[in-house]
């Protein structure tokens, strides 16, 4: 499988930026949950591609950026009233349902790992019409068969009334589609300088693939210049580290 060889000039959190703004696509509300930088940057860039018209951005972080009063109760409302198009999630374990574990691993009395907990996950995967899944640990560890502890799942029987749920997995290595009715991931492309040999020695579930595997396209000039002038200074209000250490602006951060 292909490993590109070609002189790379972007990093790795701006084409995962560019590759999470295309998912949003023309989307109207786009909702970022706290400690989300990666998936911030894609809001904001979606933004800007379209003249800072929409999609509207609410990071919950921000005071610039998010017209919420009462926090995530409000959140809460806003994705039950159809008011927001596009959230992220993540979790310690997914699986190849599209299922996410933010609680425990091993056995719930006494587990070997404790998580943050589910808060608002479950009710989210099943209101807001595009969830992307996204993971920057791509491993057997992270991508498991299947989940010690559902907080949130996949998918429901057919006769649950369900609007939203996972539309990708995004992770450090590839993105994968999900397929709602299957169930079932599948691989759409390999970031440059990964292989598929990889994906699948670092991917603990069953996936589908084509017969042709694509490679994940860098960041255009554009994009890179977006990303690096008003996508990055408006990051330095919520993320004043991550627009340092990735895009230089902002208080400096020693190594």
């Amino acid at each position: 499988m292909f490993m590109t060889s070609a002189p790379r000039d972007f990093r790795d959190e701006e084409l995962l930026a560019d590759i999470i703004a295309g998912l949003i696509g023309d989307s109207r509300h786009v909702a970022v949950g706290n400690a989300s930088p990666i998936p911030a940057t894609a809001a904001l860039l979606a933004r800007e591609r379209n003249g800072g018209a929409r999609p509207y951005v609410s990071l919950l972080q921000s005071r610039k950026h998010n017209f919420f009063t009462d926090g995530a109760r409000e959140l809460f409302d806003c994705a039950g009233q159809g008011r927001i198009d596009v959230f992220f999630l993540s979790g310690g374990q997914i699986d190849g349902q599209g299922n996410i574990n933010l609680v425990s691993i091993g056995d719930y009395e006494h587990p070997r790992v404790r998580f943050p907990g589910s808060f608002g996950s479950a009710y989210l995967y099943y209101v807001v019409p595009k969830v992307i899944l996204f993971r920057t640990e791509h491993s057997k560890r992270t991508l498991v068969p299947k989940v010690d502890f559902v907080s949130a799942p996949g998918g429901n029987e057919p006769n649950v009334f369900r609007e939203g749920g996972p539309i990708a997995l995004v992770t450090n290595r590839c993105v994968f589609s999900f397929d709602r009715r299957k169930k079932r991931f599948t691989l759409q492309s390999i970031h440059p300088g990964h292989t598929l040999d990889e994906v699948n020695d670092n991917t603990g579930f069953d996936f589908d693939r084509p017969a042709q595997v694509v490679e994940t396209p860098a960041p255009s000039r554009e994009t890179l210049a977006l990303l690096r002038g008003p996508v990055a200074q408006q990051l330095v209000e919520v993320y004043p580290q991550f627009a340092a250490q990735v895009f230089g602006v902002g208080a400096r951060v020693s190594a």
